[in-house]
């Protein structure tokens, strides 16, 4: 072997070490701007598939970024797919999520309050999506630009994520084809629960999430009975007996479905049931039966078998409550998601660019302000405010390890997260970083809630998450592109794990997103926002 040889032997060697430190410096050099960006997907906090300004904020900046994007993508007005390609190579997506949740509006502040000019019941970022969809574009743009650098081959695709809260848009995506052509997905969740904190998941990944609306109809009152006063002309008057409506079917439905809870499932396997009434065509207080009412059930088990045991429940006391009220009843799907397939492989490559990061870490104005909140709130200020966890990294496999001791040894799957749908169509690897969350003051139990999701919108607290997801993001798009073995195990995991557990798509080929349904929304009258 020539000289010439050996050196472009250790050139080939350290290139995806050269392209990391060039992804990383950008990630640096515009940690101002992506901070920037973040504020304005926080303040927009939007909830589930009414985030009309969120979506389009990300189509103008990926298409002024060099994306072909596709605006409404699979059918849905608040999502969107977008694809760059330097040439042929493997195609590589990562995702953006961004609505937020009703009766959370907190501002970016030391003290509990609302945003300037909405109420504190308008929607907040609480997880919060703002920092996930920012540090995965830092992460999208940094390998972009690394590719251009150094001429990596290959294709990012970056998909616009509406309505997580509901499990909305990714079973969408999948069963629409926009997966299909896909190597290999990262996808990233700022750090909520313990101990998954700066980390990947292993083997327990999220478990089965089904939502259902069910809608009681009163369309016929008048057929309840026959007047009881014969000399009215009015048909069921005011003053005679009436039918008892779509109200009374709600409740009717709610309340036996609550009492029903713990018989429905045993009380282990971390599974919950939630609920909520949504408004639409109801009467004033006039003294008329209510013609419609809503009532969401979504909820998180362990395994599909668990999922289906509930649904059994409550479609029956659904259909009791409406022939008790007389009503008709129409059901609609929301989400219906499978559990995770896990892939080593991929956990392995990022938790290794994860540790070349390393942990998050507060710097003197985060800390100084994670210390004004705890004098807010009458806590002595720490000299370690934030929480120990938030700045350590734990490895997959310990993090495993401390996630089964509080399993039973049977489940498989723990909570709920839509990602699942991505598993079943190409190697996906779910990582966490740690979001800014405070050292809890002993014998004062939690935090109020505004709290973290006030940390959320400070970028001096925000800044260290979206650095380090987003240099976590590059480094292990920039290791797939050039070291095509470690995709290739990915890809060979996958289809092994796939084969041995199929579990084919819950809802049909030709499922609608719900996006008809009275969801909670902003009216915008000028410039103005109102809840």
């Amino acid at each position: 072997m020539s000289a010439i040889d050996d050196v472009l032997e250790v050139d080939q060697m350290n290139a995806p070490d050269t392209a990391k430190k060039t992804a990383r410096e950008w990630i640096d050099v515009n940690l101002e701007r992506l901070t920037d960006w973040h504020t304005d997907i926080w303040e927009l906090a939007e909830p589930a598939w009414r985030e009309y300004d969120s979506a389009a904020w990300y189509v103008e900046r990926l298409r002024a970024e060099g994306f072909d994007v596709e605006a409404g993508s699979g059918g849905m007005p608040t999502a969107f797919s977008a694809r760059w390609s330097n040439g042929s190579g493997p195609t590589l997506l990562t995702y953006a999520e961004y609505d937020a949740v009703p009766g959370n509006c907190q501002a970016a502040a030391t003290t509990e309050t609302p945003r300037d000019g909405l109420s504190r019941f308008a929607p907040g970022h609480t997880d919060p999506h703002s920092v996930l969809g920012i540090s995965t574009l830092a992460g999208l743009l940094a390998t972009k630009h690394t590719m251009q650098a150094h001429g990596i081959p290959g294709t990012l695709k970056y998909t616009g994520e509406p309505a997580e809260k509901m499990h909305g848009s990714k079973v969408v995506h999948g069963l629409r084809g926009y997966y299909d052509d896909v190597d290999a997905i990262v996808s990233f969740h700022p750090f909520y629960m313990l101990p998954l904190c700066n980390t990947a998941r292993w083997d327990t990944q999220c478990g089965a999430y089904y939502s259902k609306v069910y809608s009681f109809l009163c369309d016929h009152p008048e057929t309840w009975q026959i007047s009881a006063d014969p000399h009215s002309p009015i048909p069921a008057s005011h003053s005679a007996a009436r039918a008892p409506g779509a109200n009374a079917a709600l409740v009717q439905m709610y309340s036996a479905s609550r009492i029903m809870q713990d018989a429905m499932l045993p009380s282990a396997g971390g599974w919950s049931l939630s609920d909520a009434i949504l408004s639409d065509g109801q009467a004033t207080a006039d003294n008329l039966p209510a013609r419609v009412a809503r009532i969401q059930f979504s909820w998180r088990t362990p395994d599909i078998e668990m999922a289906e045991r509930v649904l059994e429940v409550l479609d029956r006391n659904a259909r009791n409550a409406a022939e008790m009220a007389h009503c008709s009843l129409e059901e609609r799907w929301i989400a219906r998601s499978r559990p995770g397939l896990t892939n080593h492989t991929l956990a392995e490559a990022l938790y290794e660019n994860l540790a070349e990061v390393g942990a998050p870490a507060y710097g003197p104005e985060a800390i100084a302000t994670a210390r004004q909140i705890q004098r807010s709130l009458g806590i002595e200020p720490m000299e370690r405010p934030f929480l120990e966890e938030t700045e350590l990294l734990i490895s997959p496999q310990d993090a495993e390890a401390a996630l089964r001791a509080h399993m039973p040894a049977w489940q498989q799957n723990w909570t709920s997260d839509d990602y699942v749908e991505m598993t079943h169509y190409a190697p996906t690897v779910r990582f966490y970083v740690a979001r800014p969350a405070l050292r809890p003051d002993a014998g004062r139990g939690a935090y109020p809630p505004w709290v973290m999701n006030a940390l959320g919108g400070i970028p001096e607290t925000t800044g260290p998450t979206i650095v380090v997801a987003g240099k976590t993001v590059a480094g292990t798009f920039l290791d797939l592109f050039t070291r095509p073995e470690v995709l290739d195990r990915a890809k060979a995991e996958f289809h092994e794990r796939r084969g041995a557990d199929p579990m084919p798509a819950l809802l049909p080929a030709d499922f609608e997103p719900p996006i008809d349904m009275p969801w909670p929304e902003y009216r915008t009258n000028g410039s103005a926002r109102r809840w």
